[in-house]
């Protein structure tokens, strides 16, 4: 091509590219109109950009050292800028690149919600730089000490940011519909490795210096920084795994197809937007199942079963990247946009790779687990709602799977409704067009409404959509899930019921769906003997499958089955996800003897949960500090 031909092409470029930018930038600001019931911030005045983060990790004293220079765009010409800040000590506040000391006032502190950070500026402020310490007890941050890691040569430190803790590590804009990039200067001991939700190094550092950048906008629930004794190992070409080195081995033989994941979701719903997809294997005590940072799900080492067979859970956590962190809820109380479509995902995406057969047993047992939740909050309760209303809550605790399994169940209704192909044609544009921005409820609606529904009523009276989002329990239009092999499972139960020995049960093969599905399916009336003999022949109490042995300890809770309690005490003293942690927590304070267990194992336990767990089973088991 002449070069007369290329500069013309050039021009018209860059001004598209302008124009589109500056139309994403619109949305945005428009969608940062709306009031966060759970954020101080006021970004419909003036809104974060960008963060440069220069932070110093401390073991010793457990408090980060940090100076958060942040970019923001004075949209309402105003004198003052309003953060989110949780238990941090600011030290000074300074304006510009000549570092002008401002003056700054923390409001009255909520033990939840924490406090604002009012901060003068003036109309063409465009750097505010908050120099500050977080403390120890900052709620997002979980310091391990050597002998609760894997190697226990090492201490380690993971941040868990979602819902509303990173303003415990971070002064930001505390909300899902403010998006920033960012980069960031980490210093910590020498020997160890850094890592966050950004690009990330493959090799520890000479001098304990660690460079970051995100270059995609996140909200500030994705950031994410872990520090400790990690190796890593590539997968694949653009996806590896990290873990303390004695677990990497068993880490990444149990992820080996996450490559694979990858290429499958780029063929349901569009490209991968974030570079790489890598694994951070964090030590036990990690509350939940996975993390989706941006770059670096975060993993609970309570998936790695050595059979592959719970790795739905790494398919849930990088269908994330689509479903939340490209298009994110606005708020909390549009958490089903996040996690309903999510869960959707998954399953399309272990559909994939492992098998319809797969994919239906994991969407029976979602199923089960939703018609549980019902009956626990009661049908007619607003909490089963897929629109909620968490206002005066936190959204950690607000949430229930209503959001991931009930929107999950609409959005397989859509599916059914319409067939696949206009079904996957309309997510994927959904990703598309609102790649990088947030999503309130309403506006989906009206999405959906536009280019989905398309004025077919007929289609809209088989969906029925407004009663799913906006009505409690589940709508009678649901579809009904059949699995060939757990219906193979519906006969060993039913043979086992009727007096079959263990021996006898036909289990060959079994993957952990099955067994969840049978130990869900035997009577909660079950004798010792028999309980004695399943344990026996299957080895429940023994299991390293946690998803199994959480089961079967719930199950021997409530039948009484005491040889179970040994595993018990310490699959509660060493696994902190909370997830495990509730219901058998719940099931023992159901007696008195059982309440009496619960605090003599959670004396022990306590110490080495995170902090998002501890407040759970606190209130559950009604803890007070002696």
């Amino acid at each position: 091509m002449k070069t007369s031909s290329i500069l013309p092409l050039f021009i018209f470029i860059l001004i598209l590219t302008a124009c589109k930018s500056d139309r994403l930038t619109e949305q945005i600001n428009q969608e940062v109109a709306m009031k966060d019931p759970h954020s101080y911030g006021n970004p419909d005045e003036v809104i974060i950009r960008h963060l440069d983060w220069v932070a110093a990790v401390n073991f010793e004293t457990k408090i980060i050292s940090a100076t958060a220079n942040l970019t923001v765009e004075n949209l309402s010409g105003g004198n003052k800028i309003v953060l989110d800040i949780r238990d941090l000590a600011i030290e000074k506040v300074t304006l510009g690149e000549k570092k002008e000391i401002t003056s700054f006032q923390v409001g009255q502190a909520d033990s939840t919600f924490g406090a604002p950070l009012t901060i003068t500026i003036k109309p063409e402020t465009k750097l505010v730089s908050i120099t500050y310490q977080t403390q120890p007890q900052a709620a997002a941050l979980q310091w391990l000490t050597p002998e609760q890691t894997l190697g226990k040569k090492s201490p380690f430190l993971f941040t868990q940011s979602q819902a509303i803790l990173a303003r415990t590590w971070i002064p930001l804009q505390d909300g899902p519909q403010v998006r920033f990039t960012y980069s960031a200067e980490v210093t910590v001991p020498t020997g160890m490795l850094a890592l966050m939700s950004a690009s990330n190094p493959q090799e520890k550092s000479g001098n304990g210096v660690y460079h970051f950048k995100m270059e995609q906008p996140i909200p500030s629930y994705l950031m994410a920084l872990a520090v400790g004794d990690i190796e890593f190992k590539s997968v694949g070409k653009r996806t590896g795994i990290y873990a303390e080195p004695a677990q990497l081995d068993a880490a990444s033989w149990e992820f080996a197809d996450t490559e694979k994941m990858v290429e499958a979701a780029e063929q349901l719903y569009g490209p991968y937007r974030w570079d790489r997809y890598d694994i951070l294997v964090l030590p036990p005590s990690f509350p939940f199942g996975g993390m989706e940072n941006p770059r670096l799900t975060f993993a609970t080492p309570t998936v790695i079963a050595g059979d592959k067979s719970l790795v739905a859970l790494i398919a849930h956590e990088l269908a994330h990247s689509w479903s939340g962190n490209l298009v994110t809820n606005a708020i909390w109380d549009d958490f089903w946009l996040n996690e309903g479509f999510t869960v959707y995902f998954e399953g399309r995406i272990m559909e994939h790779v492992y098998g319809r057969d797969f994919a239906e047993m994991e969407q029976r047992l979602g199923f089960e687990d939703l018609k549980g939740t019902i009956a626990e909050l009661g049908d007619t309760s607003r909490d089963s709602h897929l629109k909620l209303d968490l206002k005066g809550r936190d959204p950690d605790e607000g949430v229930s799977d209503i959001a991931y399994e009930k929107g999950a169940n609409f959005l397989r209704v859509c599916e059914k409704a319409a067939g696949r192909e206009k079904w996957d044609a309309f997510v994927k544009g959904y990703f598309e067009k609102y790649a990088f921005t947030s999503m309130t409820t309403e506006k989906f609606i009206t999405y959906f409404e536009e280019n989905f529904i398309a004025g077919d009523t007929v289609l809209a009276n088989k969906i029925r959509a407004k009663e799913w989002i906006y009505g409690p329990g589940i709508p009678d239009n649901v579809i009904e899930y059949k699995s060939a092999r757990l219906q193979a499972v519906d006969t060993e139960i039913s043979n086992w019921n009727s007096g079959a020995k263990a021996e006898e049960l036909l289990t060959k093969n079994w993957a952990t769906p099955e067994w969840l599905y049978f130990l869900r399916g035997i009577p909660h009336t079950e004798t010792i003997k028999r309980m004695t003999e399943l344990d026996e022949t299957f080895g429940f109490s023994k299991s390293q499958n946690s998803e199994i042995v959480s089961e079967w300890l719930e199950h021997s809770i409530q039948v009484g089955y005491k040889p179970a309690f040994p595993a018990l005490e310490k699959f509660l003293t060493s696994v902190g996800r909370r997830k495990f942690l509730r219901p058998l927590y719940q099931q023992l304070i159901r007696t008195k003897e059982g309440r009496e267990f619960a605090w003599t194992i959670y004396t022990k336990a306590r110490p080495g949960y995170h902090s998002v767990s501890v407040k759970t089973i606190d209130e559950m088991i009604g803890w007070t500090k002696n």
